[in-house]
């Protein structure tokens, strides 16, 4: 039995219609399903390598096969393409930026990348570590590119794979050797690495015996200095005594009697060899 007042409204057919082109003509209820789609497409992007696998396998068997072009339709390529396409060129641009450097290093200090990205200051200049607290560490990193992996801040010179230490690369060694002292700046006030440090040591000494570095020595005035012997430490050198035959230059030496014994023993040993 069904009581009065608590019918359910029955919906026709022609009402379910109207509701549904309703729905789907809703601009607000599109652009959520537009969205919805952008974020199912991202998620598919990131799928795990083992669900990509056998459709790599169904491209390189589509590759295989003798392809057979129509003019009325253009061929369909998968959106994995157009990513692996835009990586692989990413890269390869990396590469050839490295290797456009890697025989002539010092060339990489006069381009226009480097001045855009540090201008006319070295490369050091700006740069701190992260670390806890507000006290920094008294020494640095002993490495910052541990085999294949890289530091989240590494060092000035681990963190630009264009720059190269190189004993030729005179224009970057200078930015870490003091103009005044001619002393290479300590690693805490350039936040270098202690491997690269090592490396920039190594070069700089390769490139002072070159010569292309200046060796830079104290100066010492010696003009105040006295080097005559009228002192009293340093006197000056008696004459030599005038000898005569037979006679010693010691004195003493003539005055001196040996043990008769102990003569008659050194002949007896040395007698082979005595005349």
């Amino acid at each position: 039995m069904q009581r009065k007042g608590c019918q359910l409204p029955i919906n026709t057919k022609e009402e379910e219609h109207q509701g549904r082109t309703h729905f789907t003509h809703n601009p607000a209820v599109k652009e959520k399903m537009a969205a919805s789609c952008q974020y199912i497409a991202k998620v598919l992007c990131r799928v795990s390598p083992s669900i990509l696998h056998p459709l790599r396998q169904y491209q390189s068997c589509l590759r295989r096969l003798p392809v057979r072009p129509y003019p009325a339709f253009a061929p369909i390529v998968p959106p994995s393409h157009f990513f692996s396409t835009a990586a692989s060129g990413q890269a390869e641009d990396a590469a050839e930026a490295v290797s456009r450097y890697q025989d002539r290093p010092w060339d990489y200090l006069e381009s226009e990348e480097y001045i855009e990205t540090y201008g006319t200051q070295p490369v050091w200049t700006g740069y701190r570590r992260n670390h806890k607290g507000g006290i920094p560490p008294q020494k640095t990193r002993k490495t910052c590119i541990r085999g294949d992996q890289i530091c989240g801040n590494p060092c000035p010179i681990c963190r630009d794979p264009n720059i190269i230490i190189h004993p030729q690369n005179v224009k970057l060694l200078e930015q870490f050797i003091s103009p005044q002292t001619g002393m290479v700046y300590d690693p805490t006030r350039t936040g270098v690495c202690m491997t690269q440090q090592k490396n920039l040591n190594q070069a700089i000494d390769t490139a002072r015996d070159n010569g292309l570095l200046p060796l830079q020595v104290p100066h010492i005035d010696f003009s105040g200095m006295d080097y005559s012997n009228s002192h009293d430490a340093v006197g000056s050198t008696p004459p030599p005594q005038s000898l005569t035959s037979g006679d010693t230059w010691y004195k003493w030496y003539s005055e001196i009697t040996p043990d008769e014994n102990e003569v008659a023993k050194v002949k007896k040993t040395y007698k082979a060899y005595l005349k």
